[in-house]
C-alpha cells in the first residue's frame, strides 16, 4: 500500500508570527540591518534566514548596539521598554496581537486589585512580560497546587493563560483553584487568552492524528505550541517532533500507511515542504 500524507489545515505561519516577521524584514530593510531584543520567534531556520538580511539577535538590552531594536512577538515587560527607552534607543514593537491582550487583562486586573496567576511556563517570555505587565502583583505555574498551597492568598485572583497552552488544560487548572477550600472566600475573575489561531491548529492536529498512523510536527524543540502539539496528538498516534526533514529516520515510517504532517505557529512553509518531499522519498 502507498504512503499517504496528509497536511493538517492552517499550518505554517499563525497571523502573529507572520506579523512579527513582516516589520522585521521592513525595518531590517530601510535600515541595512537591525538588532531583535531575544529571538522575534523560536524557529532556527526562521531566524537564520533573517540573519542573512542582517537580523541580528541580542539576549539583553546592554547588548544593543544600534539605535533601534526589534522586540518579539513574544512581548516584553513595560519596564523593559522604559529601560530600552532610557538609553534613547527606539523600540519597534511586533508583539502578538493575542499577547498583547493577555497583557493588557494583567494590566487590568493589577489596576483593579486583583493579584494574577499565569497559567504557562513562568521561564517563558512571553510569561514573563505578562508578569511585568501585572506590577510585580502575579506569578505563573503549571500547577493549580503551588497556588492553593500559598498562604495568605489574596482575596481578589484573576487566572489568564499563556496564549499557546491546550484549552482543556487551563480548564483543568481553574477547576482546581476552585473546587480547593483555600478559595472558598476568594473572588476569582478567569479570563480565556489563549490565542484563537493556537486552538484551531490544535483541533486540526487532533482530527489529524485520528485519521494517521503517525504524525509528524514540524517546529523548533524550543517552541511550546509545537511541543503542545506532540502531547496532543500523541494521545491517539505515534509523534515526532522535528525541527528540519534532516531529522525524520526512515525506521519511522515501517509498517505507517497514513502520515499526517502539522506544525507550530512559527514554522515557515519551505521547512514544511522540505519535510512532505523527504516523505515522499522515504516512502
Amino acid at each position: 500500500m502507498a504512503l499517504e500524507i496528509k497536511k493538517a489545515a492552517g499550518i505554517g505561519f499563525c497571523l502573529g508570527v507572520r506579523r512579527a516577521i513582516d516589520i522585521l524584514e521592513r525595518v531590517a530593510t530601510e535600515r541595512g540591518g537591525v538588532e531583535t531584543l531575544g529571538a522575534v520567534v523560536h524557529n532556527q531556520q526562521v531566524l537564520r534566514r533573517l540573519a542573512d538580511i542582517g537580523v541580528k539577535v541580542v539576549k539583553s538590552v546592554p547588548d544593543i548596539q544600534g539605535d533601534a531594536v526589534v522586540t518579539s512577538s513574544h512581548g516584553v515587560s513595560p519596564q523593559v521598554i522604559e529601560e530600552i527607552r532610557s538609553r534613547n534607543i527606539e523600540v519597534v514593537d511586533t508583539t502578538c496581537p493575542f499577547v498583547k491582550r493577555a497583557q493588557v487583562a494583567a494590566r487590568r486586573l493589577t489596576e483593579c486589585g486583583f493579584g494574577t496567576i499565569v497559567y504557562g511556563d513562568v521561564d517563558h517570555p512571553e510569561v514573563k512580560g505578562i508578569l511585568g505587565w501585572a506590577k510585580g502583583k502575579g506569578m505563573a505555574t503549571l500547577d493549580a497546587g503551588e497556588i492553593t498551597r500559598l498562604n495568605n492568598l489574596p482575596r481578589r485572583l484573576g487566572v489568564l493563560s499563556q496564549t499557546t497552552q491546550i484549552p482543556a488544560c487551563f480548564a483543568e487548572f481553574v477547576r482546581g483553584l476552585v473546587e480547593s477550600p483555600s478559595f472558598k472566600d476568594t473572588e476569582l475573575r478567569v479570563i480565556d487568552t489563549i490565542c484563537h489561531d493556537i486552538r484551531q491548529r490544535q483541533t486540526a492536529a487532533l482530527k489529524l492524528a485520528k485519521e494517521s498512523d503517525m504524525v509528524i510536527v514540524v517546529g523548533g524543540h524550543t517552541s511550546a505550541n509545537s511541543r503542545h502539539l506532540v502531547e496532543l496528538c500523541s494521545t491517539l498516534t505515534k509523534t515526532y517532533l522535528v525541527e528540519t526533514a534532516d531529522e525524520i529516520q526512515s525506521s519511522w515510517l515501517e509498517g505507517k500507511h497514513h502520515i499526517g504532517v502539522t506544525s507550530g505557529a512559527s514554522t515557515d512553509e519551505q521547512t514544511i515542504n522540505e519535510v512532505v518531499a523527504t516523505l515522499e522519498t522515504l516512502s
